[in-house]
């Protein structure tokens, strides 16, 4: 067993444990309050009827068996993964991430709302004038964050036990897939559009997966986004050893510069260690069930280099 599987373990473990102290009361005590993004978040009920508005939030109701009545799946059923498509059934669509339908949304009679801080704090009053609403961060969230917002909502919605079960389960699968990679291989991710390329840096959620994984992360400099807009001569200037790409188009901006001589002196195209992946599962997801996927993914892509 590698030396790095003991910290990983470990260190999510404890992680999970300090989520459940923040967020603990009583099981039998059905007010629930929790610490969301804007301060005391209280239910005196288990909510029925919830409506997500972002993906990562489907994730964390899928890992503890409860079904959303409504979802902000920017009217594509597809960018719910297989697995927690299979798990929720069907669901109303409230339109997109960025601008959910409150109409829609108020249509359903929701009982509980979660909502995004980045994306959601503009119509965040609207949205509890329709029901109460859980608000906290999905679209810039690392890793660590997010495992700490799964916590969260599995407390408010009164299954906290289930949840710490299921979040302890993860560190533990993750820990698992970290014995089957190689110890602090480099590698980066990145989503490539027809005309751009965003790096997730090491302060992304995928950042963060990739280490819990026992990677490392690339360095790609200094920046004030988790997600990097990269030209070729920038993305040279990374070089990694391994290149994960996920394209959203073809042909993507990737497959222009694959034709470019810059692009033959990038370690990973010399010794063919660019690989793609599913940029839903990578980027959109963010949650406990596509990092495991994620882990797969990786498992796969070192496998192919044996």
């Amino acid at each position: 067993m590698k030396r790095l599987l003991p910290i990983i373990l470990s260190t999510l473990l404890l992680s999970f444990s300090l989520f459940a102290q923040a967020v603990s009361s009583t099981e039998n005590n059905i007010k629930n309050s929790v610490e969301d993004s804007k301060g005391t978040f209280t239910l005196d009920y288990i909510p029925k009827r919830i409506v997500v508005l972002e993906l990562s939030f489907v994730d964390a109701l899928a890992a503890v068996g409860v079904s959303p009545v409504g979802i902000a799946d920017d009217k594509d059923p597809e960018r719910i993964l297989k697995e927690i498509r299979n798990e929720i059934g069907d669901w109303a669509s409230v339109g997109t991430r960025s601008q959910p339908s409150l109409e829609t949304i108020s249509s359903l009679k929701p009982d509980l709302i979660i909502a995004d801080i980045s994306r959601h704090e503009g119509v965040y009053a609207d949205l509890q004038k329709i029901a109460p609403t859980l608000i906290l961060p999905s679209r810039r969230a690392t890793y660590e964050e997010n495992l700490q917002a799964t916590a969260i909502i599995g407390k408010a919605i009164g299954k906290n036990k289930e949840m710490q079960t299921r979040l302890k389960k993860h560190a533990q699968v993750m820990a698992n897939f970290a014995t089957q990679l190689p110890e602090g291989k480099e590698v980066q991710f990145g989503v490539a559009r027809d005309d751009a390329l965003f790096l997730h840096t090491a302060d992304s959620y995928a950042g963060g997966v990739i280490r819990a994984l026992g990677l490392k992360n690339a360095n790609t400099g200094r920046s004030d986004d988790a997600y990097r807009q990269t030209s070729l001569e920038q993305f040279l200037a990374v070089n990694p050893d391994y290149f994960i790409v996920g394209n959203y188009v073809t042909p993507s901006i990737v497959d222009k510069w694959k034709n470019e001589p810059l692009w033959s002196v990038l370690k990973a195209a010399k010794n063919h260690h660019i690989y793609s992946v599913n940029p839903n599962t990578w980027s959109r997801c963010r949650g406990i069930i596509s990092a495991e996927t994620m882990g797969q993914d990786l498992i796969k892509v070192f496998n192919a280099n044996k």
